[in-house]
């Protein structure tokens, strides 16, 4: 009876996980066979920027011998503490030692497409470890999943006179997108070894992650690590210059050398000696924020430029927002009128002859949505439906989503569709949600969703085609405006949200011929006056 009962324990017990050996081009790694999975985690894929090289660009690690261990994943990058919120999921580890990435591979791999994921949280926080973005569900439908960690806050983004004056090139900043560069071409050399394709790379983000991907197909030394696109929540706003004063923002010289200065720093020694997590909190505090500079090397010019010059890399673009993106970013709004008739007013007021068009799609009869709506549509909207336009115009297929999806949890707390919420549904990780996320329900309608959305995700890294078995086709977006609605199932549309890009390009059209503004929060009752300029609408 023991023995059978023995017998039957481990007809049914799942295989522990095995070690497995590749060898590739950078060198041996030991990872885990987990199922139908090979999983290797915390791989380098650059030298450690500590120290002397903190804030230069990433360094090759020559091959390594023997066999590296590759079973637990690195350090976040340093990041400071946040507010406890839904998103709130620290780091079990971080530090300089970050430059690490992580790879999902099915053990029968050969030649299959690879996704290199570049995590969110405002160039600020995040890592490419996270549970939510565990990349089991999506490598057994076929790919090979790559997560990486890039340098975040003022390490990954300072510019500084000095620092550009180390430079060959002339320029600093922009360490953050040189890691990501890094990390592709790691994945160019290497991802033979694991059964990806390297001649098939798909760059996928969300949220930092998706302005990321956006500089990334801006980026000349980026052009060829990739071959399609995936950009989840962008937001194309404006960039500062390196040297001089751009679009109402600093340069970003100028800015690195304030918070040098609020930080009470002499000099760049002094700022290298100081305790990582200390600069990165310090710096935080002191309201430094990390962008990407235009410097005419990493970035030659702002996005919007890029893309009206159809100078962005020619590649598939699959990209989209959420219905409700600005609900679980509310610190994003402008102070709210005091009653319908002082928004309208206010409207009116600062959008002159574009108030009509404005008010039609915002209406002053509920002003709490028409103040959530317009803040997403400018910023996510609006660069979702630039970036399907601009590839279209480049004859590149583009596939536009609205992600409209509800469930009681988030519904209840009015968090309908927020910003992010799509990501447990692609990757396929309702189960594996930060402590406060509203929990996912796990329904047969939920588990469909995401197994569909898995598949089109996947099926455009495979071939350019987002497809889903048992789901309808989801045509480019072409003349038609083509979108796909994923709400309690998807289903396609055309043309999404009437007057919307129109109105916020007009608007961005202004702002930037003014000279004087950016085109980033400031819309709706905080917007600039939008006075007419030549070539606008």
């Amino acid at each position: 009876m023991k023995l059978a009962i023995l017998a039957a324990l481990t007809l049914t017990t799942p295989a522990l996980a095995e070690p497995v050996v590749v060898r590739a081009p950078a060198g041996a790694v030991e990872g885990r066979t987990e199922g139908a999975l090979r999983i290797f985690r915390g791989i380098p894929y650059a030298q450690p920027p500590v120290a002397a090289l903190r804030w230069k660009p990433p360094v090759a690690l020559p091959p390594w011998t023997g066999t590296r261990p590759a079973t637990a994943f690195g350090n976040a990058c340093v990041q400071p503490r946040g507010p406890t919120g839904i998103y709130t999921d620290p780091p079990a580890a971080m530090g300089e030692d970050c430059l690490t990435l992580n790879i999902w591979a099915p053990k029968t791999a050969q030649k299959l497409p690879v996704i290199v994921w570049i995590h969110g949280g405002a160039l600020i926080s995040g890592y490419g470890h996270a549970a939510m973005y565990d990349g089991a569900k999506l490598a057994q439908r076929g790919a090979i999943v790559v997560s990486i960690n890039y340098r975040l806050g003022v390490l990954g983004y300072l510019a500084h006179p000095a620092l550009s004056a180390e430079s060959p090139d002339g320029v600093s900043g922009n360490y953050g997108l040189q890691d990501q560069v890094a990390a592709l071409r790691w994945v160019r050399d290497n991802a033979a070894a694991f059964g990806g394709d390297p001649a098939n790379v798909t760059i996928a983000g969300e949220s930092a992650g998706a302005l990321s991907v956006m500089y990334l197909m801006a980026s000349p030394p980026a052009r060829g690590l990739f071959h399609k696109a995936i950009a989840e929540s962008a937001y194309m706003v404006t960039t500062p210059g390196l040297k001089q004063p751009r679009h109402g923002l600093p340069a970003a010289e100028a800015a690195g050398t304030q918070v040098m200065t609020a930080l009470g720093a002499r000099d760049l020694a002094a700022l290298r000696a100081m305790d990582a997590t200390a600069l990165t909190e310090g710096a935080a505090g002191k309201g430094y924020g990390p962008w990407g500079n235009v410097d005419g090397k990493w970035l030659t010019r702002q996005l919007v430029d890029t893309w009206d010059r159809g100078e962005q890399a020619p590649v598939p673009v699959l990209a989209g927002f959420n219905a409700g993106e600005i609900r679980s970013l509310q610190m994003l709004l402008p102070p709210k009128p005091t009653d319908a008739a002082a928004y309208e007013q206010t409207i009116r007021a600062r959008y002159l002859d574009l108030a009509d068009a404005f008010l039609r799609l915002y209406p002053s009869s509920n002003v709490g949505d028409s103040m959530l709506a317009t803040t997403r549509d400018a910023l996510y909207g609006w660069t979702s439906m630039r970036l399907a336009i601009g590839q279209t115009a480049i004859r590149r297929p583009a596939y536009l989503y609205l992600f409209d999806h509800g469930y009681p949890a988030a519904d209840e707390n009015a968090l309908h569709a927020f910003h992010a919420s799509e990501i447990p549904y692609v990757f396929g990780t309702a189960s594996r949600l930060p402590p406060l996320w509203p929990k996912v329900p796990d329904t047969v309608a939920d588990r469909r969703l995401a197994t569909a959305m898995g598949d089109y995700w996947v099926s455009f890294a495979r071939d350019g085609v987002p497809r889903a078995a048992a789901q309808p086709d989801w045509p480019a977006y072409g003349a038609q405006a083509n979108y796909m609605a994923f709400a309690a199932a998807p289903r396609p549309g055309t043309r999404l949200f009437p007057g919307m890009f129109a109105l916020h390009e007009a608007a961005m059209c202004r702002r930037r011929a003014a000279g004087d503004q950016p085109w980033n929060w400031n819309t709706g009752t905080a917007s600039p006056v939008l006075t007419r300029a030549d070539g606008c609408r």
